[in-house]
């Protein structure tokens, strides 16, 4: 019987093998995967075994691990689809137009997102913004989610007080954030799911969500109302860790009644420093246009040693957000002296000798390769005067740290294959490949685009989580076109079918 989306597939027929579990095989062709209990039972020449039940016709398409993102912030990547694109506004002035004519939301807002000011020759400007869209609570989110800009009636709406350019940065803006995506819990519910099925016409099998809200009781809400589409490792924050404590939640444990085995808690996210973009990022040196600026470290050492102490002896793991180069030296401090284990997230500016102390500590770097390509003007200005190391990931990798993949959702598209991509050929607009040297082969960047990253296990072998991908091209061959619209034909999580191109 051919398999349809929902099916528990029995067997994958035809399928050749896009990663280095191939050469464990005695020929070099198509092979049948048989899949029982959720995971992957026999690998076999193409024909070689008799199955029965839910068939999967590969034809010869490619078949490697599903894929995760290591990064994203749920609600506002599904409630992205509902805001003004602001992403190709090259002025503030532009922007301001652009929302002149924006859609009023239910709650009587308008929303943007997406601009990137780094790149404006002017600057957001209160007035401008109030002359352009009047007494209509306004908001336009920046791409990298660290900076709002709004008018005088959404300053007003919220309670706070206004400064001369509109713009809240840090705390401030996140709370603002916050805010935005509390919608009702049917309408940003109804636009996870759908943004979840996009996901997985991705190849996507998993993410890790860093939703600035109390995801367990989100998820589990979500589950109740049928949803399957993906794996979620949830966070929470600072505010919420005496909750989480209280409640008993332990990084990798399941929520209770998830019939499909998909939500576990994840780790402890904390963000420790700013964003290249809106120049908050804490570095060693001060930024080109601003030598004095150095950036901002948002927790001080002893209270990110405290929270870590905390989160540990609870059995929380750690997601330490840490983008400039002071700030990824005190997260790795920070790690040695607690013993905890996780990620840093980001860590866009890498000293050079803090290369190996990820592996010695046994801490992943998740970072985000699409990043890269839309900062590279910004980094090459802003970080000119930098000596550490810009968006390192062959650096990281030949210094034996993990590398987990993400996209960051909305900074960046929901996409691996763009994450795979740019890591790969570090360039997606026709010019040259930025800092070649940090370039990954496929097969690293495929990897690191798996739950495990790349010292992980994911791999098409008997034994293995039926967490699958089917595409129409062989990764390791594709040009950076084609890996980034990679043909996906088919995504399977624990061997149920999610997509079927």
């Amino acid at each position: 019987m051919t398999a349809g989306i929902g099916s528990d597939v029995t067997v994958i027929r035809g399928a050749r093998i896009a990663t280095g579990a191939r050469r464990l095989l005695a020929i070099d062709g198509p092979v049948d995967v048989t899949v029982q209990a959720g995971r992957i039972a026999d690998v076999a020449p193409a024909g070689a075994l008799r199955v029965e039940g839910e068939t999967l016709d590969g034809d010869g398409a490619w078949l490697l691990p599903g894929l995760w993102d290591h990064h994203v912030h749920t609600v506002q990547w599904a409630l992205a689809a509902q805001r003004v694109d602001l992403s190709g506004a090259g002025s503030a002035a532009e922007a301001a137009a652009l929302m002149a004519g924006a859609p009023v939301l239910g709650d009587g807002r308008r929303v943007g997102a997406g601009f990137r000011d780094v790149r404006w020759g002017d600057r957001p400007d209160l007035a401008m913004l109030d002359e352009r869209t009047g007494e209509t609570p306004t908001y336009l989110i920046n791409a990298d989610v660290h900076s709002v800009w709004m008018n005088g009636a959404a300053f007003r709406r919220e309670g706070f007080a206004a400064p001369t350019d509109g713009v809240l940065r840090e705390e401030d803006a996140f709370e603002i954030s916050r805010r935005l995506n509390a919608a009702d819990h049917g309408v940003a519910d109804a636009a996870v799911a759908a943004a979840a099925r996009r996901a997985a016409a991705r190849g996507v099998v998993g993410l890790v969500d860093f939703d600035m809200a109390w995801n367990a009781e989100a998820w589990a809400r979500r589950l109740g109302a049928g949803f399957d589409s993906h794996r979620v490792e949830f966070a929470v924050y600072p505010h919420d860790l005496d909750r989480a404590i209280s409640e008993g939640l332990v990084t990798g444990d399941p929520i209770p009644e998830d019939p499909h085995g998909l939500v576990r808690m994840g780790p402890l996210k904390i963000i420790s420093d700013g964003s290249l973009g809106t120049r908050t990022a804490a570095v060693s040196h001060g930024y080109a246009d601003d030598p004095h600026n150095h950036g901002v470290m948002t927790v001080s050492p002893a209270r990110l040693q405290e929270l870590l102490l905390r989160a540990t002896g609870a059995g929380l793991g750690i997601a330490l957000h840490a983008i400039g180069d002071t700030a990824v030296t005190a997260a790795l401090d920070a790690f040695t002296l607690t013993g905890a284990r996780g990620t840093i997230e980001h860590a866009q500016l890498v000293r050079h000798g803090d290369l190996a102390r990820f592996a010695r500590l046994g801490v992943a770097a998740s970072v985000q390769p699409q990043h890269a390509l839309d900062d590279r003007d910004a980094a090459d200005e802003l970080w000119a005067d930098q000596t550490a190391l810009v968006y390192p990931l062959a650096s990281l990798h030949r210094a034996g740290a993990t590398l987990r993949f993400g996209s960051d959702a909305p900074v960046a598209a929901l996409d691996p294959w763009h994450a795979i991509s740019a890591a790969v050929h570090r360039t997606d607009d026709g010019r040259a490949p930025w800092r070649p040297e940090e370039r990954l082969d496929a097969a690293t960047a495929i990897a690191a685009s798996t739950h495990g990253g790349t010292t992980g296990e994911a791999d098409v072998l008997p034994g293995g989580a039926a967490d699958l991908v089917l595409v129409d091209a062989d990764p390791s061959a594709a040009d950076a076109a084609t890996l980034r619209r990679m043909p996906v034909r088919a995504t399977l999580v624990g061997g149920r079918l999610t997509h079927l191109g």
